[in-house]
């Protein structure tokens, strides 16, 4: 059974990254309330209050009486920063999906044998929610970069993580390019699909062939020089699928 210890250090490093990765909480933006953050990350209050703590001692939080908690104004993100060239280069999108082709697939695999039971959980909570998105005809940006950002820090791979800031650009175009094509909404719910339930089997091969598959129709779908494998990608897809029943 994990200690009280190690799990309060690992609900931190999840805080942490919704901070640094998926930068949900800017400087000075607060955190949600104890009894909901606890209810998302699958703890007791008294592991995130420790989590809190370990934060708060590191420079990162700070609690703010009667207000709540906060993410210090003066935390810098320097993360972000390092790559910021890369991701204000104006590239082609075949070319950040191609990006995304080279370690997203390795990713999946690496998070489906190393994550842990809250990070696969939190994966999974993204996937419902942008599914729920599509269907209701509402904006998934921002669910969608936590979707594939949770999936690379659960790798613990801390190159992979700071990886990230590359391929916002292309989820970020790839999401707004989809919203004009039904027929390509659909198929990313089913393509999440297929991940998140090889994921949540903790089946690496199944998790790195589907985000493959996932991404290499992107790039057929939105790259004009890209020559059409859509059958081939059919074929795929439909015995990934027949090995996640």
């Amino acid at each position: 059974m994990e200690s009280d210890s190690r799990l309060s250090d690992r609900i931190a490093d999840s805080i942490l990254s919704m901070i640094t990765v998926e930068q949900r909480f800017l400087p000075g933006s607060k955190l949600p309330n104890e009894n909901v953050l606890s209810k998302e990350l699958n703890v007791s209050r008294t592991t995130l209050r420790e989590a809190i703590r370990i934060l708060t001692t590191g420079g990162i939080l700070e609690i703010r009486r009667g207000r709540g908690t906060f993410v210090r104004e003066d935390f810098e993100n320097n993360q972000t920063k390092e790559l910021s060239s890369l991701t204000s280069a104006k590239v082609k999108v075949r070319d950040l999906y191609e990006m995304r082709l080279i370690f997203e697939p390795e990713a999946a695999y690496y998070a489906a044998q190393r994550g842990t039971e809250e990070e696969i959980q939190r994966i999974l909570a993204l996937g419902i929610e942008i599914e729920e998105r599509i269907k209701h005809k509402k904006d998934r940006t921002k669910v969608e970069q936590a979707f594939h950002k949770s999936i690379a820090r659960a790798t613990h791979n801390e190159f992979m993580n700071r990886l990230m800031p590359v391929i916002y650009e292309g989820i970020d175009r790839g999401v707004q390019l989809s919203k004009a094509h039904t027929e390509v909404e659909q198929a990313t719910l089913v393509e999440h699909r297929m991940l998140m339930d090889f994921l949540e089997s903790r089946n690496a091969e199944g998790a790195r062939n589907a985000m493959r598959i996932h991404i290499l129709h992107a790039i057929e779908q939105f790259s004009d020089d890209v020559p059409p494998k859509q059958r081939r990608l059919d074929d795929e897809k439909k015995d990934l699928e027949r090995d996640s029943q």
